[in-house]
This record gives structure tokens, sequence and C-alpha cells, in this order.
């Protein structure tokens, strides 16, 4: 957990936004898995699962280093292809990369520092300011791997905006990591599975649904002067519903967080929109399409990327 200097809440919309993109990325260039998280107002929380494996092909040390570029610069451009040639020619230069490289991998306090300073910077330029951002250091715990010391801390970290009674449901806050999963994000839903692996669930709607059940069970228990869920929510969601979601709650969730409005119907007719829409604006790439695999067996298509241009 990290918070703002001050404990001040300085992240809107936007500013969760760049952080949630930002957290995958790191996470995805430093090697460690992120199982849960939660951004709010003054602060954040993460649960990853570190790999502290040292075995990474060169191949594999460059695609990490560019994912921290997506949009990258020329110089950034070439900086990573010096570094993709000095690997390939080998020797001591080569392995003093792969040292340095390493070193930012496997390792919670590098994973942290790097998402740290990377938001800090892109904060302080967004906002015309400078100076720390953060308070102190971040605060961790070592948790047990599996069993219901993990749901547990899971669920504590997915409750935040019910706690802080932002929202009655945890599905409805686009910044944590359950309502990733109900969206469908791949990534999202693994982690769940991860989770629920000893409830014995096999299939996404099943780990969903297990893993909804925990959080609605360890959620009803009443904390002193903050907000919790009901039990008679809880009961609704354990007994009524078994922790699966109606079809059209688990649609809405994820056009509100794929679409945000952009366009919603079948394969061809959103194919149809996204030419108009790159044709329109001369670009060379055009907004990603996602598929929604109802319960039934059909499908619908949602076009994404015209709101994500503006939290880059």
């Amino acid at each position: 957990m990290s918070r703002t200097v001050n404990g001040e809440a300085l992240f809107a919309r936007r500013e969760k936004e760049v952080l949630r993109k930002m957290l995958h990325r790191v996470a995805d260039f430093s090697g460690v898995r992120v199982i849960a998280f939660c951004l709010m107002d003054n602060h954040f929380h993460v649960l990853v699962e570190v790999n502290s494996t040292t075995l990474v092909s060169d191949t594999e040390l460059m695609r990490r280093y560019r994912v921290l570029y997506p949009d990258s610069t020329k110089y950034e451009t070439a900086s990573a292809d010096i570094l993709e040639a000095k690997l390939r020619q080998g020797g001591q230069e080569a392995e003093a990369i792969r040292v340095r490289l390493l070193a930012r991998m496997g390792d919670v306090s590098a994973f942290m520092k790097t998402l740290k300073q990377r938001f800090s910077t892109w904060f302080n330029k967004a906002h015309d300011r400078f100076g720390p951002l953060w308070s102190d250091r971040f605060k961790s715990v070592l948790v047990e791997g599996d069993g219901n010391v993990l749901q547990t801390m899971a669920a504590y970290i997915d409750l935040n905006p019910v706690r802080a009674r932002i929202v009655g449901d945890p599905k409805d806050y686009r910044f944590c990591s359950y309502a990733e999963a109900v969206a469908g994000k791949r990534r999202a839903v693994d982690a769940l599975k991860f989770l629920t692996a000893g409830l014995s669930p096999t299939t996404d709607q099943e780990a969903l649904a297990a893993y909804r059940c925990a959080l609605f069970g360890k959620g009803a228990a009443a904390k002193t002067g903050k907000a919790h869920l009901t039990r008679a929510e809880a009961v609704r969601v354990l007994q009524e519903e078994q922790g699966s979601l109606p079809w059209h709650v688990l649609l809405r969730c994820r056009i509100r967080y794929f679409s945000e409005g952009i366009a919603l119907g079948s394969q061809e007719f959103v194919a149809s929109q996204a030419q108009r829409w790159q044709q329109a604006r001369q670009g060379k790439h055009g907004p990603r399409a996602r598929s929604i695999q109802a319960e039934d067996g059909t499908g619908l298509t949602v076009l994404k990327g015209s709101r994500g241009q503006l939290f880059e």
C-alpha cells in the first residue's frame, strides 16, 4: 500500500486510469503477477505474486523493456534497438545490461519503485507541479500463497470502495481488480481462478461466482466506523444468486468498462463503425473490438479505444 503526501485526495478518474495502466505495464516488466488491486483517491493497494526466477532470455528481456514504452519516442525506440544489438553481440557489456535489467525484476521493492517513480513523473508533468507525490516508502506484508489468507487479503483490497462508501458493490468500482474480472479482463479472471483454486472452480464463471461468495461473506462483517456489505445483501448473493451475477448485470458492467458508449452490436456492425471511426480521423490504427459472450451462447461485440486516448 502507498499513500499520497499528506494523504491528499489527488487522484480523480484520469489519474486512476493512468495508474491502472502503468500498474499492469510495470508488473509485466518486473515479472510479477497482479492478484488484486484497488486505486483510491489518495492511496492504492496491490497484491502481487513475485516470481524470483532469474532465467530470462534476451528476447524476453527486450520484450519487457519495450512494455514500459508503449508509445515510445524516436529516442526511446533507438535506445531499445541499441540495447538489443549489444545483447546480440555478447561480451561483458551485454552481461552488464542483463544484470542491470534483471536487478529490476522479480523483486517487489524494485516493482514499487519503478511504478511510483514513473507515475510521479507523469503526474507532476500533467499537473505542472514538482516535488514528492508519495508520503513515504510503501507498506508491505508477506502473505501466504494459498488458501483463506490470500482470499481474505484480496477481498480486503477489493472492498476498499465499499468501506469508503463510494459504491455498494465492488463490481461497480472500475479501479479495482474484481471489477476488471467482471468486465472480462483475461488477466483479472485468471487471478480470480488462482485465488479460488482451493474452492475447485473449473470455468471462468465458476471462479467469478466462487470469489463473489468469498467477497460478500467476508465483506458482511461489520467494521467500526466503516461502511460494509449488509447481511441481507450477503445472504442474497450467497444463497439466492450463489455468487453468480445475472447476465443483464454482467453485460452492463462489461459495456461500461470496455466501451463507455462507443459502439455495441454484432461483429459486423462494430467492424463497420471502427472503419468509419478510423477513416474520419485518418489514423493508422482504429479502436479495438472485444467480444462479450452471453450465457445462452449468443455474443455481442463492443468497440473501445476512444476514451483510452485521454489517459495516455
